[in-house]
């Protein structure tokens, strides 16, 4: 068991720090893919672990709606690139006229982005489900830290500031997915850090008073009160 949460931990945490190189210029969308691949490889064995299906699930589901948010920006993206062709002439440099093919590509556009924003925030959404639940089974604060801040990041990223704080959720990811501990060592920790009175000991007079009764009932005392009288 220890085995598969190991594996699963050590998994979850490269593919966490492949998808933070995602962003790198050029070949940050092929570590991007791989990293989702091996993040979910990681939760799922760590959902094995923890008997809770909802970590993978929470984790796949959030992991299809990125995909969407991703197409539907691809396609925003490429309309307004067509739009924009459509007024220049397809030459990109003469007069710009406001054509039907603008207007088209202009609304394709805006459909696009704010399909993907919706999309994006309902992945984040997910994915800090996920994390909420592995911090409350590993009590690794980080993670849910990480699950806010991928939330928030997600729902500002109209603005610079979403982006950053998207950056450094993914960084509190990594750090807790690295600082989880199984279930044995959660247990040791929490009995030699915590405080386990010794047992209670019977009163003074109580003891004296057993001892008396034990004494009574033996057969040496017995004999002994035979013997006085």
């Amino acid at each position: 068991m220890n085995v598969n949460y190991e594996y699963g931990r050590t998994l979850a945490a490269e593919g966490a720090i492949l998808l933070l190189l995602g962003m790198v210029p050029y070949v940050g969308w092929i570590l991007g893919i791989i990293g989702v691949v091996l993040f979910l490889k990681g939760m799922k064995e760590l959902s094995n672990y923890y008997q809770d299906e909802k970590i993978y699930q929470n984790s796949w589901t959030g992991v299809k709606y990125y995909i969407v948010a991703l197409i539907a920006a691809g396609v925003a993206v490429t309309a307004l690139v067509i739009g924009i062709a459509s007024a220049t002439g397809f030459t990109f440099t003469g007069d710009f006229l406001f054509t039907a093919g603008f207007g088209v590509g202009l609304a394709a556009f805006l459909g696009g982005i704010i399909t993907a924003f919706l999309f994006y925030i309902l992945a984040t959404t997910h994915l800090k489900r996920t994390f909420d639940t592995l911090a409350e089974k590993t009590g690794e604060a980080s993670l849910t830290t990480a699950g806010t801040l991928l939330w928030i990041g997600a729902i500002l990223t109209i603005i610079v500031v979403g982006l950053l704080l998207i950056l450094i959720g993914w960084i509190f990811a990594t750090i807790g997915l690295f600082s989880m501990r199984p279930r044995q060592q959660q247990q040791y920790n929490g009995q030699q850090n915590g405080y386990t009175p010794p047992p209670l000991q019977p009163e003074q007079g109580n003891v004296k008073e057993n001892e008396g009764i034990n004494n009574n009932s033996s057969p040496v005392g017995t004999l002994g009160r035979r013997g006085v009288k």
